[in-house]
């Protein structure tokens, strides 16, 4: 009678557990996986089922077999395979904020600044060149182009623009004498009221920070200097049925609407910051004077993953980032210790099998300029957007983190942040369920069609 309940109660939690996953895949729009899940969930879950009615020795077969794979999965996911160990992933050198593209792109033929980067950089011309053919992003000849998506876009970027002005400021005269331990905590609480998704603070180094004006306020080219010792890094979610219309013209609708919400974030907190006396300076799209994935790095919130972007353990890539730099005493929380990001990363390759104009590099990470890391193609990556008009996110939305935050995908995540073997697991298993190579999302339906963009 044991063995009959026994195999009854595997099936059952076969049968539940899949269709469970069937439902929720339904849910989120992935009717592939839901098939997928459905025929597992009976055809799994049978065998158990019908040796209820079967002979005793058949029956404990069964029972040994299942016995067996148990055990046999446990083994693997206890063993210690994909190791990612501390590497030299520490810049030695400031970057240059003229040389990243969104500060060349920004350089008009014949202008002062124009000649001066090229003089001193004239290896990029030419494709910087070509770059600039292109129609450009939120262009009306671009081959994503909606006129109502690209005109939201153009209203938050305005808005995030209109706040570049308010990201530094004077500090109140009267200095509030905090407690460091205290006055983090409630900054980080702070942080989420205001509409952050995580939240750290990170003790500031030279590689946080550019080395010259590249953009926004201030002289371009002139040399950065913040003597600032915290940064208070943090992320805002982006939401998943928008972003998964990469490279269409909907996820940079999004992708504005979250630059403009770090913004307010990052503005509110370092106004409040100053209000108790100390100095404080929000970094916001477009008018940055740190590195951004490297301070949120090191102030505990993920790993630079293998298409360049901080990649949470939550959410990876599907986030947009702020910070706030400040004198006033803190608390780092400093860089996490957990490295599975970094192995999934390794394993998995899906971001570059994706990327449209194949940007994002294949294999392990190389030691480039005396760092290991994952470098992209910035320049080809930035060329497409200006093909496109969007901010493309195909990386982002094709990437086995950026599934919901919901029970089912938290499992998964749980299993790859404890086990090398699951990680290897989840990537398969992804790939069957999702596709290697998944088709991008349809629009949402309150968001008409337009001329060159994907119907509902």
């Amino acid at each position: 009678m044991v063995p009959v309940l026994i195999l009854a109660l595997l099936g059952a939690i076969i049968l539940v557990g899949f269709l469970a996953f069937a439902v929720t895949s339904l849910r989120e729009g992935e009717e592939r996986a839901a098939g997928i899940a459905s025929a597992i969930a009976v055809v799994a879950s049978l065998p158990f089922f019908l040796s209820v009615f079967l002979p005793a020795w058949i029956q404990a077969l069964v029972l040994a077999i299942a016995l067996l794979v148990g055990i046999t999965a446990a083994i693997l996911f206890l063993l210690p395979i994909g190791r990612a160990w501390p590497a030299n992933d520490v810049p030695q050198v400031r970057i240059d904020e003229r040389d990243i593209m969104f500060a060349r792109g920004r350089l008009e033929a014949g202008s002062p600044n124009y000649e001066a980067y090229y003089s001193m950089r004239p290896e990029n011309k030419a494709g910087d060149d070509k770059t600039r053919s292109l129609p450009g992003l939120l262009s009306p000849r671009s081959s994503a182009y909606h006129p109502l998506v690209f005109a939201s876009t153009g209203a938050s970027f305005g808005l995030t623009h209109a706040l570049r002005d308010a990201v530094d400021g004077t500090p109140a005269p009267e200095l509030l004498e905090v407690d460091a331990a205290s006055i983090t905590t409630f900054v980080k609480d702070l942080t989420c009221y205001y509409g952050a998704l995580a939240v750290g603070v990170a003790e500031m180094q030279p590689y946080h920070i550019y080395s010259h004006i590249g953009r926004g306020s201030g002289q371009y080219g002139a040399p950065i200097n913040l003597e600032h010792r915290y940064g208070i890094a943090f992320t805002v979610e982006m939401d998943l049925e928008l972003a998964s219309t990469a490279p269409y013209a909907p996820t940079v609708m999004e992708s504005a609407r979250q630059y403009v919400e770090s913004a307010k974030v990052a503005v509110q907190l370092a106004n409040f910051i100053r209000g108790l006396g100390y100095s404080a300076r929000a970094h916001i799209d477009g008018n940055y004077r740190v590195v951004a994935p490297l301070v949120a790095r090191d102030a505990g919130l993920g790993e630079i993953g293998r298409m360049g972007l901080l990649m949470t353990p939550g959410l990876g890539p599907r986030v947009r980032l702020g910070v706030v730099t400040t004198e006033m005493p803190l608390v780092p929380d400093g860089r996490g210790t957990d490295r599975s990001v970094l192995d999934f990363c390794a394993v998995c390759s899906k971001c570059a099998d994706c990327c449209p104009p194949h940007a994002i590099p294949q294999g392990d990470r190389q030691e480039i300029d005396g760092v290991l890391r994952w470098r992209i193609n910035d320049a080809i990556c930035y060329r497409y957007w200006n093909a496109v008009g969007t901010d493309c996110a195909r990386c982002m939305a094709v990437c086995p983190y950026s599934h919901p935050d919901n029970a089912l995908h938290n499992v998964v995540r749980w299993a790859t942040r404890h086990s090398g073997m699951a990680r290897r697991a989840a990537v398969r298993l992804d790939h069957a369920f999702y596709g290697r190579l998944p088709a991008s999302k349809a629009r949402p339906e309150w968001i008409p069609p337009g001329p060159r963009d994907r119907p509902a």
